[in-house]
């Protein structure tokens, strides 16, 4: 397949107003309009770019004869549902997890999934060597806002869940969305579910001053420490466009988000007696222990929650996500969703009568260390040729090259993988003692190291 130009593994993602300027986006949006010719609904998170970029692309998309459909600031997850039940294509503005100078355009297909490559081929092509089709005056696209996503998504996730369960468990939860566009959902859903709620973080903000938007442990000791002080059942936490979840349990650990998955898989498949479960390569090996323990299938793709998602349409899955709290329910939305997995851990803790650290302490034990490492872009492909050689000539283990490489060793795992998102290089692994799996982590990183050279 063609290189791309443009595209990582979910959209475009560039430091605001340097690359990703008005004119940039408007005709990027035209390109994607070209192809789509029908109604497209756009819409954002709380990045102090995101004013001018829903202006750019809602002027590019008209001038190319769609119409827009304006949903406002919301997560994303939000957007993918709306677009699935009721609109042609979407436009989302967001830059996720990234740091508040990063903004990005996420392009999805009516279903609500991440555009697939050869959609993605094209725009590129209209992009560089092409023009976008722009409409006769007479033929332009209409402009409307529609303000009632929001609730609608609210409504649609507490349908989901037993919410007398939830209401009757009177459950304490502290939740901080990073001053992102889970601040606009998570607070009302939790006191929709009869939680006592106490909010972090919780005004929208494009500045996110209170923390980093990426939910990862060091970013979330306000979290943790306000858990501990109120004796919390749970605390909560978004990444800045809401699609993932990371949990806090009643002790005030972190819970690593492959946990959340395999809670939620577990009960998935107790409550459908079984069925189909798609994650990536990058997954800790409970998955299949708990998919084996009641009827599941486990399904992998190469890492991204696109990927993911069109697995799941095309085999008709249960349920699926990937190791970083980004947890995928196919009959509701075709992406992460982070309300849906804060219902579903609620209900779980509700129902099973059980603190989430109790519940965690159930699941199989794996113990895993992740670390990046700074790379070029440039060099990324040439780093990874010269790994696989070296473990296909000084070793035995088995590999599999889905994506980046994963060496399986007889106690555990680890993938090698260049970022499609960021100019780095993630390595992780998982095995049966902690000190192991670190130990693995670092020849993996020892490995870039040397062909970095």
């Amino acid at each position: 397949m063609a290189n791309k130009r443009l595209f990582g593994t979910f959209g475009v993602r560039r430091i605001a107003n340097e690359v990703l300027n008005p004119e940039f986006a408007s005709r990027l949006a035209a390109c994607y309009g070209t192809l789509v010719q029908g109604t497209v609904a756009i819409g954002g998170d709380t990045r102090t770019s995101t004013p001018m970029l829903k202006h750019a692309i809602t002027a590019g998309l008209l001038s190319s004869g769609c119409d827009v459909i304006d949903l406002g600031i919301l997560p994303t997850p939000a957007i993918q549902y709306a677009v699935r039940t009721y609109y042609d294509g979407g436009i989302i503005v967001t830059a996720s997890h990234n740091p508040p100078k990063y903004n990005g355009l996420k392009f999805v297909d009516e279903f609500g999934i991440g555009t697939p490559d050869n959609m993605e081929l094209k725009i590129e092509e209209l992009y560089f060597d092409k023009e976008p089709k722009r409409a006769k005056w007479d033929e332009m696209g209409k402009y409307c806002i529609n303000e009632s996503i929001i609730d609608e998504y609210i409504e649609e996730t507490l349908k989901r869940v037993d919410v007398d369960a939830i209401k009757n468990a009177n459950l304490k939860v502290v939740v901080d969305c990073g001053s992102g566009a889970g601040s606009f959902t998570a607070p009302y859903i939790l006191r929709k579910l009869g939680c006592e709620v106490t909010t972090l973080n919780c005004q929208a903000d494009g500045f996110f001053p209170g923390r980093n938007p990426e939910p990862i442990e060091p970013n979330l000791t306000e979290l943790i420490n306000t858990v501990k002080i109120l004796n919390a059942d749970l605390g909560l936490a978004h990444d800045g466009d809401a699609d993932r979840t990371i949990c806090i349990d009643n002790k005030g650990n972190f819970v690593l988000g492959d946990k959340t998955f395999s809670l939620v898989e577990k009960q998935m498949l107790k409550e459908n007696n079984g069925g189909i479960i798609v994650t990536t390569v990058a997954t800790s090996t409970a998955i299949y222990d708990i998919a084996k323990q009641y009827n599941g299938k486990v399904i992998t793709t190469a890492v991204g929650d696109l990927l993911v998602a069109r697995k799941l349409k095309e085999e008709n899955g249960l349920f699926g996500g990937e190791e970083n709290g980004g947890l995928i329910f196919p009959n509701f939305v075709y992406g992460r969703d982070a309300a849906m997995t804060v219902a579903k851990i609620l209900e779980i803790i509700a129902k099973e009568k059980k603190s989430l650290y109790e519940l965690v302490k159930e699941l199989p034990k794996y113990y895993s260390e992740k670390m990046k490492i700074e790379c070029p872009d440039n060099k990324k492909s040439e780093i990874m040729k010269s790994i696989v050689k070296e473990i296909k000539e000084t070793t035995n283990y088995k590999i599999d090259t889905t994506d980046g490489v994963k060496i399986l060793k007889e106690d555990g795992w680890i993938i090698i993988r260049p970022s499609g998102t960021e100019p780095i290089f993630r390595c992780f692994a998982e095995s049966d003692s902690q000190k192991k799996s670190t130990e693995m982590t670092e020849w993996g990183i020892s490995l870039i190291k040397k062909y970095l050279k």
